[in-house]
């Protein structure tokens, strides 16, 4: 579905999550960068998951609050990046994230509403709001140049069978 907001996908669980996220990552280019945003417990290190795995990781991303960046190796380096514990755009700052978001990986923020105006404007905003106890919305606002890409991605992952 889409509106002014952006292109919104209704995820039915985790696992279907971590299947737009694994979407998201195959289709990954370098230097691209996703900024997350919602509730705790919405879903956005879980939707990271699944980036991943499209990347070609084996690992299980996990939420990078204590060390705000963890670096993962597969197809493209994906510099994870959490900013929930950080109150201020100073301390943003001064976490230095231009060498990850302009990179020749991809950059995944979680918590990236807290630092708005400090990413690149051609970023894909991802946001995901609990709609139940598994049930997340998730809506993308893609800069003119993923638009379409953004639309390929999610027409292959509705084809995909995800409890």
């Amino acid at each position: 579905m889409d509106d002014d907001r952006g292109t919104t996908v209704e995820s039915r669980s985790p696992e279907h999550t971590r299947a737009i996220g694994k979407a998201l990552g195959m289709s990954a280019e370098p230097g691209d960068v996703f900024l997350l945003a919602g509730d705790l417990g919405a879903g956005k290190t879980c939707l990271t998951q699944g980036v991943l795995w499209g990347l070609g990781g084996d690992e299980y991303a996990r939420s990078p609050t204590f060390v705000l960046v963890t670096q993962y190796r597969a197809r493209l380096t994906l510099h994870h990046v959490d900013l929930y514990r950080l109150d201020s755009f100073t301390e943003v700052d001064g976490l230095e994230l231009d060498e990850y978001m302009y990179g020749d990986g991809l950059c995944v923020v979680e918590w990236a509403d807290k630092a708005e105006g400090m990413f690149p404007e051609d970023s894909l905003v991802i946001r995901l709001d609990v709609t139940g106890e598994s049930t997340r919305r998730i809506t993308f606002e893609p800069p003119p140049r993923m638009a379409e890409w953004l639309t390929n991605v999610l027409s292959e992952v509705r084809t995909w069978s995800c409890q």
